[in-house]
């Protein structure tokens, strides 16, 4: 291996990852803010409570449909141009929606968001696959989830805190320009590959022989993605837990606070960040847990388990506000940490070459479930609504809410079922493996 400048290595390698996951922390705060600011949603927009789910969810409709999209860029463009472009992408759409004057237009916006921050995960995952050791990737993808959560914490309590100094409209507006500039910081400063920047590539530097290159058109690598059978339990698995918990503390968890308990929106908003927290570090939690036993398998079986129990807990045992509702509210979160390691699993189970379509397509699951979920949700608490309003926002009754917790718990057990189709890698590439046979 060639001799190499390591002091310099580790500074451009964690300059990037900050800058790609600074991106990915503006991909949370958007997809949780609706929650806190749902109520200034339905006053200014006149929406019923299907409606403003459909509004939040607009971002996922067109984040679930980018995917595999985005996991053919990564693989083709790299993370340095595709990151950029959604970062802009994103940035614009969150000025529209802050400035919209009707509805339609706020949909746009939300559209717009969601277009430009589908790319960013998987960008950022894919060059975490170039730039960290495999034997690292469970560790360095719950790093990831658990720096990118601050932004779902930052949309939750801390934005509850910043509205009562600025409008929802001014709070958008600046996430949108903020988004301008890190995508103008990203063009100029990541770089695809080690080998891009000067260096040896990750496994040249562990004495190991270098991934083969991609040698067939990315469409047929798309096509060995989709038919492989294994790469579609973890897709479903993120469907029913993280699509799940998403749609609940992104929409509907403060609105259940407020109308069950009487908590006001920043109280309410205590428990999505509990939430939030308690998902962030499972995740990290998570990833390094299978990274320290070599397995897979038991720790996406354990969080679909544990998150099923949870949702059924909410529907069947008394609880309310103070530590019985913060409990469960951690508890949901911390739960789902665990869906980070069908990311590793997903790769390691298909060639290198196409990782960000691997992850891609897990990914997909996990923002499918959480578009079907918010309006769904929506829909069934408005089956039973008793027609109160409050300051011109529906109020929901505890029967309304709980038909919905069913629905998540429906969401939950697919999870579980697809958990038990997951194949064991032990934390290694399955493909390198079979050739060195």
């Amino acid at each position: 291996m060639t001799d190499f400048d390591r002091r310099r290595f580790e500074r451009v390698r964690w300059t990037l990852y900050g800058l790609l996951v600074f991106s990915y922390m503006g991909v949370f705060f958007h997809r949780m803010a609706p929650a806190v600011v749902s109520g200034d949603l339905m006053a200014a927009f006149g929406t019923t409570g299907a409606a403003l789910g459909s509004l939040a969810a607009m971002y996922y409709y067109v984040y679930t449909a980018m995917q595999m999209p985005a996991g053919v860029l990564a693989d083709t463009l790299g993370p340095r141009y595709s990151v950029t472009i959604g970062a802009w992408v994103a940035g614009v759409g969150s000025v529209i929606f802050g400035l919209a004057p009707d509805f339609s237009t706020a949909a746009s916006g939300r559209l717009l968001v969601g277009l430009g921050v589908s790319v960013v995960f998987v960008g950022l995952m894919k060059s975490n696959t170039l730039w960290f050791s495999e034997r690292r990737y469970g560790f360095i993808s719950g790093l990831t989830l658990l720096l990118g959560n601050l932004g779902a914490i930052v949309a939750a309590g801390p934005l509850a805190a910043i509205l009562s100094l600025f409008s929802w409209r001014q709070v958008f507006v600046g996430a949108g320009i903020a988004s301008l500039l890190v995508g103008f910081l990203t063009l100029i400063l990541v770089r695809n590959r080690p080998e891009d920047a000067g260096f040896p590539s990750i496994r040249e530097q562990e004495g190991l022989p270098p991934h083969p290159p991609r040698e067939q058109h990315w469409l047929q690598d798309l096509r060995n993605v989709l038919t492989h059978r294994e790469a579609w339990p973890g897709f479903w698995v993120n469907f029913g837990i993280t699509g799940n918990l998403f749609a609940f503390a992104g929409l509907w968890g403060v609105p259940l606070m407020r109308d069950l308990f009487g908590l006001a929106r920043g109280e309410a908003s205590l428990y999505t960040t509990l939430a939030l927290v308690g998902f962030a570090m499972s995740a990290f939690a998570s990833g390094w847990l299978s990274d320290r036993i070599g397995l897979r398998r038991p720790v996406i079986i354990g969080a679909a388990l544990t998150s099923a129990l949870i949702w059924l807990a909410l529907i069947l045992l008394p609880w309310g506000p103070g530590w019985t509702g913060l409990t469960l509210y951690a508890l949901l979160g911390i739960s789902a940490g665990g869906f980070v390691v069908t990311y590793a699993a997903a790769k390691e189970i298909l060639p290198s070459g196409v990782s960000g379509m691997a992850i891609a397509l897990v990914n997909t699951g996990l923002f499918l479930g959480a578009a079907i979920m918010q309006p769904t949700f929506g829909w069934v608490v408005d089956l039973t609504w008793n027609g109160t309003l409050v300051d011109g926002v529906r109020q929901y009754a505890y029967l309304d809410y709980r038909n919905g917790l069913w629905l998540s718990f429906g969401f939950a057990l697919l999870a579980l079922v697809a958990s038990l189709r997951i194949r064991e890698t032990h934390c290694q590439n399955l493909t390198l493996r079979a050739e060195q046979r």
